[in-house]
């Protein structure tokens, strides 16, 4: 042995030694390999395989001398091998580095071991040995030792296609081993990002010009076709390091290229071997990735729109077969027969069956969910068809719903968002109301965040078309804003949404719509009230106008402002009935203070209403029984006011107020003793009213009071009694029955009123003769009123007091008492004495202040002495010769003028002297005849035939002289 030969041997050996020595200490590692020591271990596995590699370099062609080496590596390459596949079955995913060490380390052991002219299955078994290996260590990402490995299985496998076989005997091996060195070559090229020798790899195997394939067993032609389908799904996934983004057209087409080839491959396996488990699966999954990948490549390539629907239809009677219509790979069937739907540009019905198929079977999840509203997203230009969808989506999810969820909540905001982008209005507040309406009957209730959230989303889009004026397109939002659906426990936003629509309404001018919407809200909302005032008002509605405003005012919610507004409103519309129904309001809703400032206020109001009220009586069509008592009511007000404000010493806040008060209730008063016929009733009240309240201005004014007020205060007192006294004497009149306690307060006022009158005098309040005299006749007037109340009440000893008075005043007291008399006279039961005391005041009072009428003198002097002769005693005979006598005065003196004394009246004189004479005679008072008859025979010249009257009563005279000298002479 040379030299050179021997010191290559013993470098073989010491290679040799050191391998073994490394897998020494390897080996016992690999029975358990722990984490901590992995990557020392592997990295002892690829020192091994460096050596291993040396080795192989390093030997010389004749093996005799290291034969027992090579055999040695060999075995311990099985071995390392052999534990490689153990570790493989594990699914640790951190073991693929020790896996892959263990390969490397294996297959460069048996490389090292190998003949210098192996056979033809050696070299076929160390091809996949090392195609296998190539594979493996591309899947752990080391490039570099991959193309090492697969550069030495391409030098074996040219060395195995070149190997002679004459009988044919090991095709089969060849074939095998040929196919997995390019499989591996294939996807070792395909991870290192080189395509093209990747695909060069690919080629080799599917061209098979040797039929290469056929040899193949089934199991491996199926991991061919897996390797062929996941590098074009790569290439349709998007892998970025690969194939660009998914949209890359060119991209997609190579998939088809790779995928086409891959379904090849799985369609020449025979049909007892579709059978292999997972064959049947495969099939199924290139078919789905075929189908998408057509899809993409349609765009390039026409025709593959037509291809992809054919391979769904292969692929769809495949899988019809397992009936699970709801599972993952049939719905993807579903999208991807919508994908080449909406490509073709189907009609609408049929992408809407499809759509509505996916929807049927999917099952609920957010992802399944948004992945359906994307879809109808991008359909949003082809409005009904969406809508048709959407419906049946929301339908499907209300039926599907669990708590927990909100799927409804989504696809029903989706909803209304796409309602809004409708141009026809009708059509889509017809689509909301019918998925609210299905929601709400089917008893599913919105959470409140997302009932609020389709609230916001409905308001939103009716303000954006109200601030447009779109009035109908708002008024449409703001109706369905008031779905059940959304206030099953809170009305107050359905009103809100109600009433907004309403004013979208009266801005339309369409009245009678927005009344109709304004009635489904509560009555008891002043909000709404006062929508139900603005289209009362449009209308021209008045009492339905002022019901609002007085319902508006009991409402739970009403704010004083609201009547503000109202009362511009009204203003504006000149409905003055309204106008003052809010004023009212206004003045009612006033919350009094101490402060006096309240009261200014108050004021002001009381005078604007009461002028709108003088304003409304004047109308042809007033109702005036209404107004009148209105009127009346507010002064009563002022009054009350005013009162409060003298309390408060307050009343110069408001003493222009009360001089404008008084003197409007005091000329309507005037006004309506002219005009008022039907209601005199009211025109006392307001006399007293201004009466009142003139007083109060005077007792509160700080300077002398002008006199011309007096008189206006005495005036305004008179003239309420006048009022009341005219008043009840209708009453009664009219067969009313009227207590006696009516008749005593009206004589308690009239008492009342004359001490005032007297005040105002006594205080020489009232300077002018005329205004004196005036009052003076309202005394005496009064005087006359407060009998005829004491006559009616029978107060017998207040007329007595009247009386008395009356007799001590002034001229007046003729008529007065003559007044008087006539009241007493005519009231059967009124006491003699009481109407004596009348009649005898006339007559002194007659004669006191000359103010002598003869034929009432007369008349009275009749009733007098008629009274008096009825008691038929001595000395009321002798009061009554008295008036006899003084009548014969009166006749004598007014004998010759035009106020003659009656002619019945003087014969009544001398009838009634010539007998009450004959009868004093014959009770012998023959001094009280004798006046009588003294009287008679004066009174003879004063009536017809007088004469021979006068001779009969001379005759009678006669005899009571003698007769009357008899008793002289004669006492006895």
């Amino acid at each position: 042995m040379s030299p050179l030969k021997r010191k290559s041997v013993a470098e073989l050996r010491r290679l040799h030694g050191s391998i073994k020595d490394l897998l020494s200490t390897i080996k016992p590692q690999l029975n358990d390999p722990q984490d901590a020591g992995r990557a020392a271990l592997v990295k002892d596995l690829h020192q091994v395989a460096s050596l291993a590699q040396s080795f192989t370099e390093r030997r010389p062609k004749s093996n005799k001398e290291w034969l027992d080496l090579a055999d040695n590596l060999d075995q311990e390459g099985v071995y390392l091998w052999n534990i490689s596949g153990v570790l493989r079955k594990t699914p640790e995913n951190d073991k693929r580095a020790l896996v892959a060490g263990l390969r490397l380390a294996s297959f460069r052991l048996v490389e090292a071991g190998l003949d210098s002219k192996p056979d033809i299955a050696t070299l076929a078994h160390v091809v996949q040995l090392a195609s296998k290996t190539g594979a493996t260590l591309a899947d752990d990402g080391n490039p570099d030792a991959a193309a090492s490995v697969l550069t030495s299985a391409a030098k074996y496998e040219e060395l195995l296609r070149t190997a002679d076989d004459p009988t044919g005997v090991h095709r089969q091996v060849k074939a095998c081993a040929s196919l997995v060195f390019f499989s591996s070559r294939m996807e070792a090229a395909w991870k290192e990002g080189n395509y093209g020798v990747a695909e060069f790899m690919s080629q080799k195997i599917t061209e098979d010009d040797e039929q290469r394939l056929a040899l193949l067993p089934p199991h491996q032609r199926e991991l061919l076709a897996s390797k062929l389908h996941h590098i074009g799904n790569a290439l349709v996934s998007g892998d970025a390091r690969h194939c660009g983004s998914v949209t890359d057209g060119a991209r997609a087409q190579d998939a088809v290229t790779w995928l086409q080839k891959a379904f090849n491959i799985i369609e020449q396996l025979e049909e007892k071997d579709s059978a292999t488990p997972g064959v049947a699966d495969l099939r199924i999954d290139i078919l789905r990735s075929l189908v998408r990948t057509y899809l993409l490549s349609s765009p390039q390539d026409p025709e593959n729109l037509s291809r992809a629907e054919a391979t769904l239809q292969e692929l769809t009677s495949i899988i019809d077969v397992s009936k699970d219509h709801r599972s993952s790979e049939y719905l993807e069937l579903r999208w991807q027969r919508l994908e080449i739907l909406k490509q073709r540009k189907a009609e609408h019905s049929a992408v809407a069956d499809a759509l509505k198929s996916i929807i049927d079977h999917m099952r609920f999840s957010e992802s399944s969910v948004t992945e359906i509203l994307q879809e109808l997203k991008a359909l949003s230009h082809q409005h009904i068809l969406v809508t048709a969808i959407h419906q049946h989506f929301l339908k499907k999810a209300v039926a599907c719903h669990t708590p927990g969820t909100d799927f409804v909540d989504r696809l029903l905001l989706f909803l209304i968002f796409h309602c809004s982008k409708d141009i026809d209005q009708t059509r889509a507040m017809k689509d909301l109301d019918t998925a609210f309406s299905h929601i709400h009957e089917t008893g599913h209730a919105l959470p409140s965040i997302p009932n609020t959230a389709c609230l916001t989303l409905i308001w939103q889009y009716g303000d954006r078309h109200y601030l447009a004026k779109r009035w109908k397109e708002a008024a449409g939002w703001y109706l369905a804003g008031s779905h059940p659906l959304f206030h099953a426990e809170n009305v107050t936003v359905a009103s809100k949404c109600l009433r907004k629509a309403a004013l979208c309404y009266i801005e339309q001018r369409e009245y009678a719509t927005a009344s109709a919407v304004i009635r489904r809200c509560p009555t008891n909302e002043a909000t709404t009230q006062y929508v139900i005032l603005m289209i009362a008002v449009h209308q021209g509605l008045d009492d339905d106008a002022i019901k609002a405003v007085q319902d508006m005012v009991k409402a739970p919610d009403f704010d004083r402002k609201m009547l503000l507004l109202a009362t511009q409103l009204s203003h504006a519309s000149e409905m003055k009935g309204l106008l003052l129904s809010v004023l009212e309001a206004l003045l009612k809703t006033l919350k009094f203070s101490d402060d006096g400032e309240t009261a200014v206020e108050a004021m002001s109001l009381l005078r604007c209403i009461i002028r709108l009220v003088i304003k409304l009586l004047a109308e042809p069509a007033a109702n005036r029984e209404l107004l009148h008592a209105s009127l009346v009511e507010h002064f009563q007000t002022a009054k009350a006011l005013a009162e409060a404000a003298c309390a408060q010493n307050a009343m110069s806040l408001i003493s222009k107020d009360v001089s404008w008060l008084w003197r409007t209730a005091y000329n309507c008063a005037v006004q309506g003793c002219a005009d008022w016929e039907q209601f005199d009733d009211r025109i006392p009240e307001l006399f007293e009213m201004a009466r009142d309240l003139l007083q109060m201005f005077c007792d509160a004014s700080p300077l002398d009071t002008d006199a011309e007020l007096y008189i206006h205060l005495m005036n305004a007192s008179f003239s309420a009694l006048c009022g009341r006294v005219f008043g009840l004497r209708a009453r009664i009149a009219s067969g009313e029955n009227a207590e006696i306690q009516n008749f005593r307060t009206i004589a308690a006022d009239i008492n009342a009123c004359r001490r005032r009158m007297s005040t105002i005098m006594s205080n020489d309040k009232i300077t002018d003769a005329e205004d004196v005299g005036r009052v003076s006749y309202f005394q005496h007037v009064l005087r006359v009123f407060e009998t005829e109340m004491f006559t009616a009440a029978g107060e017998w000893e207040g007329i007595s007091l009247i009386i008395t008075e009356i007799t001590h005043s002034d001229a007046l007291a003729v008529d007065t008492h003559e007044a008087i008399a006539d009241i007493l006279w005519a009231e059967k039961d009124c006491p003699v004495n009481i109407l004596y005391t009348a009649l005898e005041a006339i007559l002194h009072s007659c004669l006191d202040h000359s103010a002598l009428s003869v034929e009432k003198f007369s008349r009275w002097l009749r009733a007098i002495c008629t009274i008096i002769l009825s008691r038929n005693t001595p000395t009321d005979r002798v009061k009554a010769i008295g008036y006899i006598e003084q009548a014969q005065g009166v006749i004598e003196e007014h004998q010759d003028d035009e106020h003659a004394y009656p002619i019945d009246e003087r014969q009544w004189l001398l009838s009634t002297s010539y007998n009450t004479g004959l009868e004093c005679f014959h009770a012998s008072s023959l001094q009280e005849a004798q006046r009588w008859l003294e009287a008679a025979t004066v009174l003879c010249r004063f009536v017809p035939n007088g004469e021979s009257f006068s001779n009969k009563v001379s005759e009678t005279y006669g005899r009571l002289l003698t007769r009357y000298s008899q008793l002289r002479t004669d006492p006895a």
